[in-house]
């Protein structure tokens, strides 16, 4: 299986370049990102931490207390984001990713009513307007700005600030994880081996910096509180993000799993949910209506462009960069509920051709989860492939110049 996925990866390079930029839209495909080898002040920095993580890592995270080895995952899942986001520099890799004129914060000086803007959102969707939203306002629900104006509104202004909060928050997938395999496979051993894999995630290359690594955090999070028993603030969480992005509805297909059976954890979890949607709708925003538009939207750019013939294989391909290829050893070994799970939205996200590229940032908020086939591994197995998922991001950004 391993060698299947490296097969694809391989294939999809190849076929990539042969049909060229002007069909695929990517650099490096299936990667959306230019080949540029390069070094940088967080190159030492991540490199000392990989080794670190690969040599006690598994040791660490199986003999400490529970709730000291998640502290310490979620500190080494930051710690491993932002030195890897320093690989591409201060500005380039971290302060100035989204402060770009496709970005949030590229809006933001400009809303000077909140309401109205909240009313007025799905007027500005379609493109060729001339207060048509930039690309990434208008591609999600208004969630998405709201949190970087509200960031704005509190003080916390800039480029820099938005990015820490999306490294902290999606660094919070490090934890979410293992917390749910123990809370709902009641597994502990599982929980502890995943953790190591949990913070040395591929995908981190995106979470650093990237609003979807936001997205991937808050709904991680609750889906967590989900499997801890907590229905109805889970049902919150998962209900925002729902408005922070709309493929976050296939969120729905792991809460589903982990919900199993207890009807009652499922009613409150949608109330909880319902409850956002309805302040949105009273706000002056329906969900279905932006949805709509942002299809029509899609389609307005280089979207109709690319090949969905090429782009729906190749997605896999870009998937399985972020992913790495430890979680695919662990499928091959048996049964990951939550793996399968996340792979099932994967591919209902892919046949769907709205995202066609792009989704190694995409679909973090899925390939998150396919870290839980880890726990499968061999213990003595379980170092070399940590070196592998590290090796893989460190090479991701160290060949290659990622455009988000």
């Amino acid at each position: 299986m391993v060698l299947g996925a490296v097969a694809l990866v391989v294939l999809a390079a190849v076929g990539g370049v042969l049909l060229g930029g002007r069909r695929t839209y990517a650099g490096a495909p299936p990667l959306f990102a230019d080949w540029l080898p390069h070094i940088g002040i967080g190159t030492p920095i991540a490199v000392v931490f990989a080794v670190l993580v690969v040599a006690r890592g598994p040791e660490l995270a199986e003999r400490l207390p529970w709730r000291r080895a998640l502290g310490l995952g979620y500190l080494g899942a930051v710690a491993w984001t932002v030195s890897l986001a320093l690989v591409d520099g201060w500005e380039r890799g971290f302060a100035g990713r989204l402060t770009t004129s496709d970005e949030y914060l590229h809006e933001v000086p400009g809303i000077t009513d909140v309401g109205a803007a909240v009313r007025g959102f799905s007027a500005r969707i379609l493109d060729f307007q001339p207060d048509s939203w930039t690309t990434h306002v208008a591609g999600h629900p208004p969630g998405a700005l709201l949190v970087f104006l509200g960031l704005d509104r509190i003080g916390l202004s800039g480029g820099a600030w938005a990015a820490l909060l999306c490294v902290l928050v999606g660094s919070l997938t490090a934890v979410a994880v293992p917390v749910t395999l123990r809370a709902w496979g009641s597994d502990e051993a599982a929980a502890r081996a995943v953790l190591p894999f949990a913070v040395l995630f591929p995908g981190v290359v995106w979470i650093g910096v990237s609003a979807d690594g936001l997205f991937a955090g808050v709904t991680a999070c609750g889906i967590a509180l989900l499997a801890l028993g907590r229905p109805l603030p889970a049902g919150v969480l998962l209900g925002f993000g729902v408005f922070l992005s709309y493929g976050l509805v296939l969120v729905g297909v792991l809460a589903l799993v982990v919900v199993g059976r207890n009807w009652r954890a499922l009613l409150l979890a949608v109330l909880g949910a319902s409850a956002v949607v309805a302040a949105f709708a009273l706000a002056g925003f329906w969900w279905l209506d932006g949805y709509h538009l942002v299809v029509e939207r899609y389609y307005q750019g280089i979207a109709s462009d690319r090949l969905y013939g090429y782009w729906v294989w190749a997605n896999l391909a870009a998937a399985l960069l972020a992913t790495g290829f430890a979680p695919i050893a662990g499928l091959a070994r048996g049964r990951s509920w939550l793996a399968f799970a996340a792979l099932a939205a994967i591919l209902l996200a892919d046949l769907s051709g709205l995202s066609k590229a792009e989704v190694e940032r995409i679909w973090l908020r899925f390939t998150v989860w396919l870290t839980g086939a880890t726990a499968l591994l061999p213990s003595a197995t379980r170092k070399p492939w940590l070196a592998a998922q590290a090796a893989t991001a460190l090479a991701v950004n160290h060949f290659l110049l990622t455009n988000w």
